[in-house]
């Protein structure tokens, strides 16, 4: 159960109003810790529902807008643990956890390249910001175990080319993805029940939800108080009209697949020899998918001269390789393409430290999962949303009371969360 706790109002003093544009996971991060800490707050999404890419499908397949997990390795995860707003999680049972299988040198196999696991032993510390990662990984443990070591990495970062972003970025992402036991986990029904505990959260602490709400002008909203937008990076550039707002996401097909239950099927596949990753994502939570049916998703990163078309494909082979028989047995199916939409990506030269900042001026603030903050994929949205509301309601340059740690560390002290 959720638990909704808002700090104690002084009478005669009052109270900062914060409007959030953008009703996704920064979006009601920044609506309930601005309301935690006394704020009166309103928030505008433009749908009719909350959730922005978190929400989950409703009807009898539960799907997520991408192939969506948990990871308790950074703050967010204690921060929602702490007011019940995780739920139920559904655990991967052990003998599911042998039926992944990785695609190399064309056949699918138990085990990674040695040299892939002797990689995993270094620090994320020791690869250089500066290199890219293919470059780096290569000289520690030679072209084969760099590529199949990138190729599994693009489960956290969605690109078609791991090995060309920065090594200090990439090796940090491959070993949280690779970390046993997994910091992976999957809240029961979807990411959407995450969103709905927010929401009634939310509500509990007095925010006002305006859905169908488009904003095309925070300037009435900026007259009122400070504004944290929390949209895509493209939609924040349009509604701000500043052209520098911009980082570079990858571009991914999206396959979701139901299928009728039979014995064997795989859990997941991973693609060593390109980028691309299966699930089966019924293994964990029944509840996605009618009685008798299973429900898998792949997700194939496409570079800039291929097409859904090629993406689907790679993911039928995948499949192919997995889940015998899959294509007499599919119930349902659709396809898309996330162009953009899978968080931010750092090149050579570059951290977290050099996409655009929370801070832009004049009482207005950003949030999302592709602006200056550390952290992995949903992380990077938490940790800018709570910058965000500390800076509207302090003016601080920064948390109060912590410095900015080196990257891939906690951003913020958990204690005082």
């Amino acid at each position: 159960m959720a638990r909704a706790t808002r700090a104690n109002h002084s009478p005669g003093r009052p109270q900062p109003h914060v409007s959030v544009v953008g009703g996704g996971f920064a979006g009601l991060t920044a609506a309930i810790t601005a309301a935690e800490a006394g704020a009166r707050v309103t928030l505008y999404e433009s749908h009719h529902t909350l959730g922005g890419r978190a929400r989950t499908a409703e009807g009898a397949y539960k799907t997520n807008d991408g192939p969506h997990a948990l990871y308790n390795g950074g703050p967010h995860w204690t921060w929602l643990k702490q007011r019940g707003l995780i739920g139920d999680l559904a655990p991967i049972p052990p003998i599911e956890g042998t039926r992944l299988r990785l695609r190399h040198r064309g056949a699918l196999r138990r085990t990674p390249p040695f040299a892939m696991l002797r990689l995993l032993r270094r620090a994320p510390e020791q690869a250089p910001v500066d290199v890219d990662f293919a470059t780096w990984a290569g000289v520690q443990v030679g072209e084969e175990g760099a590529r199949a070591a990138a190729h599994y990495s693009a489960v956290a970062l969605f690109h078609h080319d791991p090995g060309s972003l920065s090594a200090r970025f990439v090796h940090t992402r491959l070993r949280r993805a690779t970390r046993f036991p997994p910091e992976a986990h999957y809240p029961v029904g979807g990411w959407g029940a995450v969103i709905d505990r927010m929401a009634g959260m939310a509500w509990n602490l007095g925010v006002r939800v305006e859905t169908l709400a488009r904003v095309d002008d925070i300037g009435e909203l900026a007259a009122r108080g400070p504004v944290v937008v929390a949209t895509s990076l493209d939609a924040a550039r349009r509604l701000l009209g500043d052209d520098t707002l911009r980082w570079e996401s990858g571009r991914t097909a999206l396959v979701d697949v139901a299928v009728r239950t039979r014995r064997g099927d795989l859990f997941a596949v991973s693609d060593l020899d390109a980028t691309g990753w299966v699930e089966r994502f019924t293994a964990q939570d029944r509840t996605l998918a009618p009685a008798g049916e299973q429900l898998i998703q792949a997700q194939i990163p496409i570079g800039p001269g291929e097409s859904k078309a090629d993406g689907v494909a790679r993911a039928e082979h995948l499949l192919d390789l997995g889940f015998r028989d899959w294509r007499e047995r599919v119930t349902w199916r659709r396809a898309a393409v996330a162009n953009g939409r899978t968080g931010a990506l750092d090149r050579p030269g570059t951290t977290w430290r050099d996409r655009p900042a929370v801070d832009r001026g004049d009482g207005v603030y950003l949030a999302g999962d592709q602006v200056a903050a550390p952290g992995l994929l949903s992380e990077v949205s938490f940790n800018s949303a709570m910058e965000a509301v500390t800076l509207a309601l302090t003016g601080r340059g920064g948390l109060a009371g912590v410095s900015r740690p080196a990257d891939g560390a906690p951003w913020i002290d958990l204690k005082s969360a």
